[in-house]
């Protein structure tokens, strides 16, 4: 038996979908549904159960799982880096990782985690998954923290060769509709270009970079499932690792590449940054891949160009979800 945490949540039942691609069914699935639409993310899905996230807490908290769980997947998480009550961030993103992460220990489960590129900060440190770096890092915001908080705590544990945590830099695809605020630029942009037949960015308000040149590592949500289901095929695999393409692009690169796919001619209105954003935005992100790669986990990343296509014509365009 297979548990998913947050397994309705974007990169949750993206992963329950690729799962199911394997013939593997026999997942109980966590999250907590409350209002939003995730719901629509498990229409397509098969799986064994659903638990709200609070009765799985307490069937874990009483002995009451079921005794024949292998693995246990964790991306439930407020992914949100515009939450603000750190509580509830450090509640949801520390405390109940270190509780799953202990049970699985005790009882001999495979454990792979979320952590987040956001544990990086501004990137002034690089952006390298040696754990022997792990206390150099300033996230910037509180979601960032509460990503490192459980990073630094597996660290001072040792669990690190027991367990697998994934440092996600920005993921994009189908099934993140839910999100709000926290979709991808890809996923507003398809709405923003159907309006408006132009895509706004940010004008740089830094003397090095030029407007739009700005870069981050962008990888694409199938890709991302590759990754995690050969991690879970190699259970030797062990410790933090990043999770990106190693090829950042610009986000002129992505404006571009969602105007061909969508067969409109160009049309990039750069604006002021957000003032809530000054100070706080990164002007470059790429992960370092070589301990995933060394670690013997290697695939072949999709282009930006081929991510954003696919993502369009076949999921945007006829407002499909994975698995539909």
């Amino acid at each position: 038996m297979i548990v998913v945490t947050g397994g309705a949540g974007f990169i949750g039942s993206a992963i329950v979908w690729g799962l199911n691609q394997k013939g593997i069914d026999n997942i109980i699935i966590v999250d907590s549904l409350k209002k939003t639409e995730k719901w629509k993310n498990l229409r397509s899905l098969k799986y064994a159960d659903y638990i709200e996230k609070e009765d799985f807490l307490y069937f874990l908290d009483n002995d009451l799982l079921p005794s024949n769980i292998s693995k246990i997947i964790h991306m439930g998480a407020c992914s949100s880096t515009w939450e603000d009550d750190a509580s509830y961030l450090t509640q949801n993103n520390y405390t109940f990782t270190k509780i799953l992460a202990e049970y699985c220990i005790e009882n001999s489960i495979r454990f792979v985690y979320a952590s987040s590129a956001a544990t990086y900060g501004m990137g002034e440190k690089g952006f390298d998954d040696d754990t022997n770096k792990l206390e150099e890092l300033r996230p910037l915001n509180i979601y960032g923290y509460s990503k490192q908080m459980f990073d630094m705590h597996a660290k001072k544990n040792n669990y690190f060769d027991k367990i697998v945590g994934l440092k996600f830099f920005n993921v994009f695809g189908p099934n993140e509709y839910h999100k709000g605020n926290m979709t991808s630029k890809m996923y507003k942009s398809f709405y923003e270009i159907n309006d408006t037949k132009k895509i706004q960015l940010f004008r740089s308000d830094h003397p090095d970079w030029k407007d739009g040149a700005f870069v981050r590592d962008f990888v694409y949500i199938k890709d991302v499932v590759k990754i995690v289901l050969e991690i879970l095929d190699n259970p030797n695999v062990n410790g933090l690792f990043n999770l990106g393409t190693a090829k950042s692009r610009s986000w002129n690169d992505l404006a571009n590449a969602m105007f061909k796919s969508m067969d409109i001619e160009s049309n990039i209105e750069y604006i002021d940054i957000f003032d809530h954003l000054k100070g706080k935005y990164q002007y470059f992100t790429e992960a370092n891949m070589n301990s995933l790669k060394n670690a013997g986990i290697n695939i072949e990343f999709s282009s930006l160009e081929d991510s954003i296509d696919d993502y369009v014509k076949n999921y945007l365009i006829p407002n499909k979800y994975l698995g539909d």
